[in-house]
């Protein structure tokens, strides 16, 4: 039957091509998409986690429904050796946050007011990286201001000037002082610029008194793996009293998250439908071709093949030209997916001047990317492209059965 099988498929070199060509397309086509698209995805998630708020965050139990002064972490320091001795924590940093009121003789702006541990916070979040303009914060800086480029842009102001900020301090008092624009970032996230200022903690602190209290703990895990993450929040969790919480970006970045699974489930909606034109596509042809063969199963039947025999026969030209076609697609998709992992497509190369890409990241609120890789996840790639092989081979099912319903003569007589 083997023999058979591949006499056929070397007979019949038009019908042998096409059937490898489309189950290479397919293949490729499933494969490759959805490892672009997963990429796309993860990159956003990624850069949106590393950019501010970190892969796992400590607070107040408390201060999660109710942010207030009353549900602070009070006892910073002995709550921040606890979570620097849990396993997994690479490092962890304290962050204070709240609003002030900045302004210049032009200018009265609201926005956000963060004091930062500047050589923990730089292996945290992408704050330092994003310096556009003057100095990073350090540990020794007094009245120094590290400020969004859009924000500075609202008040009208660049490096080395002065502005006044009014707040309120960690005790209820009135905090206020004056400030000098020691350094300007800019992120991927529009919003996120322009509205938010950092200041040394040990400052910071003077001016709100806040020694040693903060909003919140950041922590930078060993691994970025998800498991992993919930594995090292859970160990964090278990060092700190039930007054503290542990929350992985799972939680802080929920709706994110939640935004990319609807993309993902739609993502799939949309391959699904493309693979199901493909399948059919692909069954049809299959048909057709096994239709035209009526007089030659109706000869082998009337010389004694049996209707398991010509199955068998049928299954293994589909398996032989399958594999084939499989094989290839995946492939190709498997080496553009790795090369594309290395070699991210430039955001703005791909897209031109048909679309602004930071005007369109603006009107959404979205994380800007310069770069998107692909997923070069072995795993995936096997299953999806097992997938496709089985469904490939599945096309011939119909076809078989037909072919098997008919009698000898009826077959050979067929025209």
């Amino acid at each position: 039957m083997f023999k058979m099988a591949l006499r056929q498929i070397l007979a019949y070199k038009q019908r042998t091509i096409i059937t490898i060509l489309l189950t290479l397309a397919a293949t490729y086509m499933f494969v490759f998409l959805n490892g672009f698209a997963h990429g796309s995805r993860m990159i956003m998630i990624d850069a949106g986690v590393k950019l501010y708020p970190g892969f796992i965050k400590v607070i107040n139990r408390e201060f999660d429904e109710t942010p207030s002064f009353e549900n602070l972490i009070f006892d910073m320091e002995d709550t921040l050796k606890k979570v620097k001795s849990a396993e997994g924590v690479e490092v962890a940093t304290a962050r204070f946050e709240t609003f002030a009121l900045y302004s210049t003789d032009e200018e009265t702006i609201g926005g956000m007011f963060t004091a930062i541990q500047p050589d923990s916070e730089a292996k945290i979040s992408k704050l330092k990286e994003s310096l556009i303009e003057g100095e990073y914060l350090s540990s020794d800086d007094t009245n120094a201001l590290y400020i969004g480029n859009e924000f500075a842009s609202r008040l009208n102001v660049k490096l080395g000037d002065t502005i006044s900020f009014i707040s309120t301090g960690a005790d209820y008092s009135f905090a206020a002082d004056n400030i000098v624009i020691k350094g300007i970032f800019k992120t991927g996230l529009f919003s996120f610029n322009n509205s938010a200022a950092f200041m040394n903690k040990k400052y910071f602190d003077e001016v709100m008194a806040s020694k040693n209290i903060a909003t919140s703990i950041v922590v930078k895990p060993v691994s970025e793996d998800d498991d992993e993450i919930l594995n090292i929040t859970q160990n964090i969790q278990n060092n700190l009293s039930d007054e503290f919480w542990a929350q992985s970006y799972f939680i802080t970045m929920e709706e994110l998250i939640d935004a990319m699974i609807i993309d993902e489930v739609f993502g799939y909606f949309q391959l699904g439908i493309f693979f199901v034109v493909i399948f059919f596509v692909i069954a049809i042809y299959n048909y057709l071709n096994i239709y035209g063969r009526i007089r030659e199963f109706g000869i082998l039947k009337s010389i004694g093949t049996t209707p398991a025999q010509i199955t068998k026969m049928l299954f293994l030209e589909i398996i032989i030209l399958g594999s084939i076609g499989v094989g290839i697609g995946s492939g190709i998709a498997t080496w553009n997916l790795k090369y594309l992992n290395e070699n991210p497509v430039d955001i703005h190369k791909l897209y031109g001047d048909a679309i602004d890409i930071e005007e369109y990241m603006k009107e959404y609120d979205m994380v800007m990317i310069d770069a998107m890789p692909a997923d070069y996840n072995l795993e995936s790639i096997f299953w999806h492209t097992l997938f496709v092989y089985i469904a490939t081979i599945l096309s011939v099912l119909y076809p078989i059965i037909m072919v098997n319903r008919l009698k000898p003569v009826e077959a050979m007589h067929h025209v």
